[in-house]
């Protein structure tokens, strides 16, 4: 369970008294079930103010807007639930429930991470669940240090500590105006081997991987780790499949050595039939081939 999990499950369990028993609280829940669950209030409170509890920052490494959009999905399951949750058993399986089916996981890409047409390098926000708890404790106090390290315009403190942050495979960035601090994952598209940068169609399949993700909704299925310590994924952008795009489009090879999908081998037949891309080529030079001949010396 993450952090932001955790933070949520407490404060749901945590009692507070009232003086009317009989009184009703917010979204129709009685008073006795608020003493109860001091949730429900801080969810009246959001959908009135549009704020989170004041305290949150103090306890989770995320941004404003993630934040948000929690207690946004928590005060939709709560008005959804029927009845909505009356025992802090209840509320704390409401709270992992909606936020384990959260899937924003605010993914940026640099174009300068995209080295060739099979590799990213992408940043996940730790406001996400399934990341916040895995951010070790010592990235989390040094992104703190750092804001306050800017925010008292020392920004050579500043500097040192994001250095020690983006050398644990962390970094702060800079989404819509506000700063989160990210996982950096690198990732192998599966299935599909690209010309390598110095390779004729190299440059031509890395900028069509950059038109493809940038700015976009990235979801990504992780299946393994290669030898490299990539993470080995199928990646979509916006409901559209990478991989397909890149094969129908002759940017890449299908790796058959490492994937025998026929859907693959299907759309690299079709490109080879209209002879787009690298298949304008009669006789196009294979990357893994390419790689060899260089690591031989040949």
């Amino acid at each position: 369970m993450g952090n932001a999990l955790r933070l949520l499950y407490g404060h749901c369990c945590k009692p507070t008294t009232t003086g009317d028993s009989e009184s009703l609280g917010p979204h129709g829940v009685s008073a006795a079930t608020v003493s109860v669950s001091a949730l429900a209030q801080d969810l009246f409170n959001f959908d009135i103010t549009s704020q989170v509890p004041q305290g949150l920052s103090e306890h989770v490494v995320s941004s404003k807007k993630a934040q948000a959009n929690w207690y946004r999905k928590l005060s939709d399951a709560w008005k959804e639930a029927k009845p909505p949750p009356r025992t802090p058993e209840e509320a704390a399986r409401l709270v992992i429930q909606t936020l384990k089916r959260h899937q924003t996981a605010d993914v940026e890409v640099d174009a300068k991470a995209v080295p060739d047409g099979d590799t990213i390098s992408v940043y996940v926000s730790t406001a996400d669940p399934r990341e916040s708890s895995c951010v070790p404790r010592d990235v989390q106090m040094a992104a703190v240090q750092r804001s306050k390290a800017r925010a008292d315009r020392n920004y050579e403190r500043a500097d040192a500590l994001h250095k020690k942050i983006i050398d644990s495979g962390y970094r702060v960035i800079k989404v819509q105006n506000e700063e989160i601090l990210a996982r950096k994952y690198r990732i192998r598209l599966r299935g599909i081997d690209a010309p390598e940068s110095s390779m004729p169609y190299g440059k031509e399949a890395q900028e069509e991987l950059v038109k493809l993700i940038q700015g976009k909704c990235l979801r990504i299925f992780v299946y393994e780790e290669d030898r490299y310590g990539r993470s080995v994924g199928d990646v979509y952008c916006n409901g559209i499949f990478a991989q397909e795009v890149m094969l129908k489009k002759g940017l890449a090879w299908h790796y058959t050595a490492y994937d025998q999908r026929f859907e693959l081998a299907t759309w690299e037949k079709e490109a080879r039939a209209k002879r787009v891309g690298l298949w304008a080529s009669s006789n196009p030079e294979k990357p893994w081939e390419w790689r060899k001949d260089r690591r031989e010396g040949r």
